[in-house]
This record gives C-alpha cells, sequence and structure tokens, in this order.
C-alpha cells in the first residue's frame, strides 16, 4: 500500500527525533482506521507491520470452533486448518490477511492524512516530555520574531516565548541575538507546547551562578535568599558547607571574573553578595554592609527591625531612592526602619506584608507554605501553580489567585 514504506520511517525518525517504535504504531493506527471504513463494521480488525515485506498488513481474527454460530468473529476447525494453519486448534485465535488493494485511492489518502495528524501529536508530545523535564533550568536560544513585544525564541526543536513583563527593563535584542532564559512553565497547547521564559525570575539569577561557578552547582555552597531589581541590582545570600570554601570570594573569583561574567549577562546588574547568617540580626547588618550598623532593635512579633546608623552611613543603606533598604527587606524578610543617630530621621523599607493577607491563607496554611519555602509574597508571586495545589485546600483556581494576589502585592510594594 506504501512504496518503500522503509525508508519513509527511517527519514521521518531522522528528521523528528522521533522513535521507530512509536512512529510504527502510529502507521498501524492510520492503516487501521482506513481499513475500518472500508470494511465497515467488520469486527476484530487488527493492522501490524511486516518489515520483511515492508508493508502494513490487515487482519481479521477469529476463533476457531466446531460449529459457527456468527462467521464475522468465528471460522471452523476445518476451514482454519485448510485456510490459515493446518495445526490450530479448537479455541484458537487466528488472523485472516485481507486483501489490501480494497482499501483503495480514498482510503490511502485518508490514512496518508491520519499518519502526518498522528506524527505531530508524538511529535507535540515528545516535545513537552524533552522541555517538561527542563523546566526551572536555563537555556540557550535565538531571537526569532517579535510579537507586540513578546519575544519569540527559537530552541531549535520548538520556540519558546519571552513575555514584557519577564524581560528586563530597557534590555534590548535583535532578530538573530543569542538569547539565555529561564524556563518558567511548559504546557501542552493544541499545537505545539507552550514554553514560557523569563529573564527577571530570581531563579534565573540563581542558575547563572550555577552555570558559573561550579561550587554552586555541587552544592558546596549555597545561595540561600535573593532579591533582584531585574537589570539594576540584585542581592543575593550564601553560605559554605565547607569551612574552608569561603562563599561570597567563590562566588565573585578570581579579580572578579565569575560575577563580571553574569552582570554583562544581566545587562549590568549590580551583585551584592551576602554572607547568610542564622541570626537574623547579623544577617541584615551584612545585606546593609559596606553602611556601618550602630545599634538593631528588634520586635519579633511583626518581624520588625529599626536599624541605627551614623547620618554619614543613612544614605548609603538606603540607596537610591531606597532600593538599597528595599533589597535588604526583601532578601532578609524583615521590615526594616533605617534611622539615624544625629537627626530625628527614619526611612522604611515598607512593610513586608504577611502571605496571610492573600484571600484563602490562613495561619496554619502560612506555616505549611513557609516550611516549603513560601515565605514571603514575591515567593508567592513567582510560585508554581501546579506545586501549590499540593497542599491541603489549594485547588488550581486557588493557587492562581494566591499568585495573582502576591504579584499584586510586589508590584504595589515596588511603587513605593
Amino acid at each position: 500500500m506504501v512504496l518503500h514504506l522503509s525508508k519513509v520511517i527511517e527519514q521521518i525518525v531522522k528528521e523528528k527525533g522521533l522513535s521507530e517504535e512509536g512512529l510504527i504504531e502510529v502507521i498501524e493506527a492510520a492503516v487501521l482506521s482506513a481499513a475500518k471504513k472500508v470494511y465497515g463494521d467488520l469486527p476484530n480488525i487488527e493492522a501490524h507491520y511486516n518489515p520483511d515485506i515492508d508493508e502494513v498488513e490487515v487482519f481479521q481474527f477469529k476463533v476457531v470452533t466446531d460449529e459457527v454460530e456468527d462467521p464475522q468473529i468465528q471460522i471452523s476447525l476445518k476451514e482454519a486448518r485448510r485456510r490459515l494453519d493446518p495445526n490450530c486448534q479448537i479455541g484458537d485465535e487466528l488472523g485472516e490477511k485481507l486483501d489490501a488493494s480494497k482499501l483503495g485511492r480514498i482510503a490511502a489518502q485518508s490514512a496518508k492524512q491520519v499518519i502526518v495528524q498522528k506524527v505531530k501529536e508524538v511529535e507535540r508530545d515528545a516535545i513537552y516530555d524533552e522541555f517538561i523535564t527542563r523546566k526551572h533550568e536555563v537555556i540557550s536560544g535565538f531571537v526569532h520574531r517579535f510579537d507586540r513585544g513578546d519575544i519569540i525564541v527559537n530552541l531549535g526543536k520548538a520556540e519558546g516565548i519571552l513575555r514584557v513583563k519577564e524581560q528586563i527593563p530597557q534590555e534590548n535584542f535583535k532578530r538573530g541575538d543569542r538569547i539565555q532564559a529561564y524556563i518558567l512553565d511548559v504546557t501542552r497547547s493544541l499545537k505545539m507546547p507552550q514554553i514560557e521564559l523569563s529573564r527577571t525570575h530570581p531563579q534565573f539569577l540563581v542558575k547563572l551562578y550555577e552555570l558559573e561557578v561550579p561550587e554552586v552547582a555541587e552544592g558546596i555552597v549555597e545561595i540561600v535568599a535573593v532579591a533582584r531589581e531585574p537589570g539594576v541590582r540584585a542581592k543575593i545570600a550564601v553560605r559554605s558547607h565547607d569551612p574552608n570554601i569561603d562563599p561570597v570570594g567563590t562566588c565573585v573569583g578570581v579579580k572578579g571574573a565569575r560575577v563580571q561574567n553574569i552582570i554583562q549577562e544581566l545587562r549590568g546588574e549590580r551583585q551584592d553578595i551576602i554572607p547568610w547568617s542564622e541570626d537574623p540580626v547579623r544577617f541584615v547588618c551584612n545585606a546593609l554592609s559596606p553602611a556601618k550598623v550602630t545599634k538593631v532593635i528588634v520586635d519579633n512579633d511583626v518581624r520588625t527591625m529599626d536599624v541605627v546608623l551614623p547620618d554619614d552611613q543613612l544614605s548609603l543603606a538606603i540607596g537610591r531612592k531606597g532600593q538599597n533598604v528595599r533589597l535588604v527587606a526583601r532578601l532578609t524578610g524583615w521590615k526594616i526602619d533605617v534611622r539615624s543617630e544625629e537627626k530625628d530621621t527614619v526611612v522604611s523599607s515598607g512593610a513586608v506584608v504577611p502571605i496571610t493577607k492573600i484571600d484563602g491563607i490562613d495561619d496554619t496554611l502560612a506555616e505549611e507554605l513557609k516550611d516549603a519555602g513560601y515565605e514571603n509574597m514575591e515567593d508567592l508571586a513567582h510560585a508554581d501553580v501546579e506545586k501549590l495545589i499540593d497542599f491541603e485546600g489549594i485547588d488550581e483556581e486557588t493557587a492562581r489567585k494566591i499568585v495573582e494576589q502576591a504579584t499584586e502585592f510586589v508590584n504595589e510594594s515596588e511603587k513605593k
């Protein structure tokens, strides 16, 4: 029915990267579909590829019996031994080959259409399976085209989309430029899988350090927390699981080579690498460095710190437009009020809004989320909906609303 079918199979397998077994199943299903249109309601029809004759054979299977009550599904022992198998026994199920030439041109065309459709489905599933395993990794591609500000990225076998909100502000790409991004999500669609990319996600920064710093990739140095204002400034808190290795110096690299490569990739986004501490006061002081802190007053009930500094250190701690103290608050999860020793000046990082402010999150659920690493609004804003569903009491709709509300809180905080 199909001329040089083995060559067609070989070519499709090579071009599409599909498995030969899977493709043969697709072809068998297509021929079976065409056969059913020709032979109507004929029961127990199967199609099998025979590599010896390079053809898909169509069989009708019947049960060998003494007395034939239904010739559609039964065959007598005498007839079966004469036509099909001289050694068959009562109860055997034998396949009788049907005349494939009866399928005709229309049925062959129908089979071809089914094969094309099935190959697309198999290809789509293969691409989804490949990229879903790479979710939350960094991937490289080339800028293919632009769609209303979104960047369509050629990833080889598939295309990814870098939406405007996931792009670093003031970052410009041209068609053909190489681009790295974080795989935010992979979802099925009617055509090819939808691969969502991001260059603003905090985990993109983590993955860049894993690529640049072997000790981070190996888990010797751990990135404990990240806070970013994409394209402008970031703070990362690091600790070492080896007392002989300095986590900050390791990430910076010799003469700053490692961190400079990351800054260059992020178009100049300044990196503050900070030693993490279990002591929240020490951690906040580390995060405010090089500003020298005189005194810290802690209110554990509302997770607020009043940080007192000399007047000449105040602007250093606050940063341009309050950026530094804002990043410190995000990094540490504490609301920071920066005060001057000499003057009656107080600058607040802005309230660290508890996640219980989100509809549907009570104190119990908040504790469960914090134990899983969702400690603040920024964590929830970048949360994976599928992972939130795993928590008791959170369905898909609730999970999406949690992410949306958290994103709103974060956006409002950045405006202040």
